[in-house]
């Protein structure tokens, strides 16, 4: 099994392990297929570069989607989904992250119930400690932007520990692996 091999299995486990779900799939057309039985309804698509590249909105309204891609304030009210790429994820944790210096990003992974996010297994690193140089890189180009680290869906607990998920963000988070999607780990 290559390192990269096992970062891809540690990573799934990892994601498992705290409520994500993770699915593999050949290629983004299946991946789509996915997202519209699981999206629920209308799906909040911030604008991100490797979106922009496959056609995500034009091939999401293809397959009977209603995607909101403006004023994704007002469309969190109501979509159920959102949709991200990802800039790379770490595999001892499980965990997803993104620069989400525009609040449409933002938006999309914390308001509606379900975050689906799109990440190539390529983007995958070890640890945290494999993610210095690109977050070096990624604050370099903006010193002044956001970073968000997902792992799982949100979940929060009180003071006697009654856990609760999709209080504050997503009841549910499903990361889809597509092969070939963007192997740039500066790029969403």
């Amino acid at each position: 099994m290559t390192d990269q091999a096992q970062y891809v299995a540690a990573f799934s486990t990892a994601a498992e392990n705290v409520g994500s779900r993770v699915v593999s799939f050949p290629d983004l057309e299946q991946a789509l297929k996915y997202l519209a039985q699981h999206a629920g309804g209308t799906i909040m698509l911030p604008d991100f570069p490797s979106g922009q590249r496959h056609g995500l909105a034009e091939r999401l309204e293809q397959a009977g989607l209603e995607v909101v891609s403006s004023d994704l304030r007002e469309a969190g009210q109501s979509a159920l989904a959102g949709l991200t790429g990802v800039n790379f994820a770490l595999a001892d944790t499980g965990t997803l992250v993104l620069e989400s210096t525009d609040e449409d990003i933002r938006l999309a992974t914390t308001l509606p119930e379900r975050h689906f996010a799109l990440l190539d297994p390529q983007k995958i690193l070890a640890d945290s400690l494999v993610a210095v140089a690109p977050m070096r890189a990624m604050h370099q180009r903006d010193s002044r932007n956001y970073i968000a680290y997902i792992t799982g869906p949100s979940r929060t607990a009180d003071i006697e520990r009654v856990l609760t998920i999709g209080v504050h963000g997503p009841k549910e988070l499903h990361i889809l692996l597509v092969p070939g999607f963007s192997d740039d780990l500066l790029e969403m």
